[in-house]
């Protein structure tokens, strides 16, 4: 038996304010579809983070829609989680339960353990780090569960674990229910598998499909697992998408032109216009120079960005690598601001990610549609 493990699609996503960006995602996500039905995979795991928004457009909506028809009319049963991106603390309703409702995909995130042709599912949408401890029973009577179920179990989690990324953790692995052959998580970006003497399987990181705003230009490759259990153990197998090429170069100031040429000569035979960041340190900097330097990839790449840097700061990454540590330090400062929990978490997950790709009129909607609720809560208390 085969089956497919994908994580944060983050489907809507308009990285850049970029139409291409946002096509990008969905041509990704179709590949990971359309070699899950090459390879006749028995079903599908969405492991979280499906739309990058909570109230993702329609395109997103529908883009996932047609690729749960597909799996549907190939005879490929799909499960999911939901993320943390996924979540509205304001619609009472996740998006994604419309594919649950309709059939064309089920949620598994509501901790209850289902057996599907010979194997135990469960999984559990995103736990907050604040909520952590309500679900240290919950995992104790996941293990008793599924202890004496004699075929694969798979847990389905979206969370971050320590021995993974200590910033960004949220979990230990001693923290999880030990009992299960294969661990499916989402949330962490980057491709990991690690295997630990006190579970029974490995837990897998298959990362984002796409490169999202949170981690940067860089080169890197992205894709999913398909995992055979046809035997006694979760194996495994990375499949790497057909990803746009990014990348990130360091030049001084003096040596600007020659690093410009031998960007060109890198990107001269790629199929798809890169995404590139040119790191410039040195002194008596000429801006103007710069930029005309930049000008001349503007026809070959997709965008290039540039900034001035110091040797010091060059190689930080700190607030890439602590992407948790950043949400909830914005969420204590927001809730500071606004005077409410309920209003910070409707900045920064409804407002926030809109307008950072500049989408006021869809801001604007978004505010309009709850307000009303707003009022009717104020009013009650």
């Amino acid at each position: 038996m085969l089956f497919s493990h994908i994580a944060d699609t983050h489907l809507g996503l308009v990285q850049y304010g970029s139409n291409e960006r946002e096509q990008d995602v969905y041509d990704v996500f179709n590949q990971a579809i359309d070699r899950s039905i090459k390879d006749n995979v028995d079903f599908v795991i969405f492991a979280g983070d499906i739309f990058h928004v909570p109230n993702p457009n329609g395109t997103a909506v529908i883009q996932m829609g047609n690729a749960l028809k597909r799996l549907k009319q190939n005879n490929i049963d799909s499960f999911f989680i939901l993320g943390d991106h996924d979540i509205s603390r304001i619609r009472g309703t996740p998006i994604p339960y419309i594919y649950h409702n309709l059939e064309f995909s089920k949620y598994i995130g509501n901790g209850k353990p289902i057996e599907y042709k010979g194997i135990m599912l469960v999984g559990l949408d995103k736990i907050r780090k604040n909520e952590m401890s309500q679900y240290e029973e919950t995992f104790s009577n996941l293990d008793k569960s599924v202890e004496k179920f004699s075929g694969h179990k798979i847990l389905v989690l979206h969370q971050g674990i320590t021995e993974f990324n200590k910033f960004a953790g949220e979990l230990q692995s001693t923290d999880l229910p030990k009992n299960f052959t294969y661990y499916a998580m989402g949330h962490l970006h980057d491709k990991d598998i690690k295997q630990f003497n006190h579970l029974n399987g490995p837990i897998a990181y298959p990362g984002s499909i796409e490169l999202t705003t949170s981690e940067g230009i860089k080169e890197t490759k992205k894709g999913f697992f398909e995992v055979d259990i046809s035997g006694n153990e979760a194996i495994p197998n990375w499949i790497e998408l057909d990803t746009r090429p990014q990348f990130s170069v360091n030049t001084d100031y003096k040596e600007l032109t020659k690093t410009i040429d031998e960007v060109i000569e890198k990107i001269s035979d790629f199929t798809k216009k890169p995404i590139i960041e040119v790191k410039i340190q040195g002194n008596d900097i000429d801006t103007d120079h710069i930029q005309a330097q930049i000008t001349r990839l503007n026809s070959r790449v997709l965008r290039c960005q540039w900034k001035i840097t110091t040797k010091q700061i060059s190689d930080s990454s700190v607030f890439l690598d602590r992407p948790s540590v950043i949400e909830d330090e914005m969420f204590r400062l927001s809730t500071e601001a606004l005077g409410s929990e309920q209003d910070a978490n409707f900045v920064i997950k409804e407002l926030l990610p809109v307008l950072s790709t500049d989408g006021i009129d869809q801001a604007l909607q978004i505010i309009l549609e709850n307000y009303e609720k707003f009022k009717k809560e104020e009013n009650q208390w």
